[in-house]
């Protein structure tokens, strides 16, 4: 879907990326994380051409991205920032409506979509005539993202979209943004500084440091195989092993045909969250139900132990 071919990039005679190699697959989560300043959000802002690279190539869909115009590509990729960007002074609707109405859409295709994103991210008819300034900051971090998608965009492209909510929204919209993955299959490319988010939402991880890629890779892979000691240390040491439970969920290390009569975590919950609740409890093993809230199995907290070597 993306292809970033040798590509680098210069602000003031300094080199803020340079001779970046990089594929993004169609369909993929890709998690751009590293140092402040080392070059992360320029690269993201020279997929739509916010930013222009000095030399190289960059390929979306299989063409050079100049040569495209660049309003015609940003329409084709939907973009999310940390302030959310909305018009003040426009209605929920509208702000969802903004690219749709620059592409001509019809007013019932663009009141059925704004009605569908809605959905989605969870916020009922009655925001529709709300302005920004009656929403709170977690609504309003919604709406940046129905915004983003509201044409129907090929990818997405979000810089620290999350960055500036409290922790328990961000969270929230941190599980939002990956079932909407999950259901639409768009090719999603983020920027964070949050090494816990990235490792939660990746597919693909692509660690960077003064305008280079350092490693790539599943976000296991970096946990477990790292390449430098720079990688290691990013990652922090001392807190290795509970991030890589985070890579990891209850229904996949639960044993099978075991089962207990206590009050049972769900299989989607990671085994770093498992572990609290293993210490909370003050016991060895929880009975895990499925999504449907059928007996599972059944987790061990010895199993925990197992997981690097799986």
């Amino acid at each position: 879907m993306i292809d970033f071919n040798a590509v680098s990039k210069q602000f003031a005679g300094k080199a803020a990326v340079s001779n970046l190699t990089l594929n993004i697959a169609k369909g993929q989560f890709t998690v751009l994380i590293g140092t402040s300043g080392c070059g992360k959000s320029t690269t993201l802002k020279m997929i739509n051409r916010l930013v222009e690279h000095d030399a190289g190539t960059i390929q979306f869909a299989g063409e050079e991205i100049r040569r495209f115009n660049p309003q015609a590509l940003r329409r084709r990729m939907g973009y999310a920032i940390q302030s959310t960007g909305l018009f003040p002074h426009w209605t929920v609707e509208k702000n969802i409506a903004t690219v749709p109405t620059l592409l001509g859409w019809s007013k019932p295709q663009i009141a059925q979509r704004v009605s569908e994103l809605l959905a989605l991210l969870n916020m009922d008819e009655s925001f529709r005539q709300r302005y920004p300034h009656q929403l709170s900051g977690g609504q309003q971090q919604r709406v940046g993202v129905a915004r983003a998608l509201a044409a129907d965009p090929e990818v997405l492209l979000m810089d620290e979209p999350f960055g500036a909510l409290d922790p328990v929204t961000r969270a929230t919209l941190q599980q939002e943004i990956a079932r909407i993955h999950q259901l639409s299959g768009k090719t999603i490319v983020l920027v964070t500084h949050d090494i816990d988010e990235a490792l939660a939402l990746a597919d693909r991880l692509v660690l960077m440091d003064k305008g280079e890629v350092v490693q790539q890779g599943t976000p296991v892979e970096l946990l477990t195989k790292p390449a430098s000691e720079f990688v290691r240390q990013f990652f922090g040491q001392s807190e290795w092993g509970i991030r890589l439970l985070s890579q990891a969920s209850a229904g996949q290390a639960a044993r099978r045909g075991e089962w207990l009569e206590e009050d049972a975590i769900v299989e989607s919950m990671t085994l770093r969250e498992a572990l609290s609740v293993f210490i909370a409890r003050g016991t060895d093993k929880l009975p895990v139900r499925d999504g449907q809230l059928r007996p599972l199995g059944v987790l061990h907290f010895a199993d925990l132990l197992q997981q690097k070597r799986s």
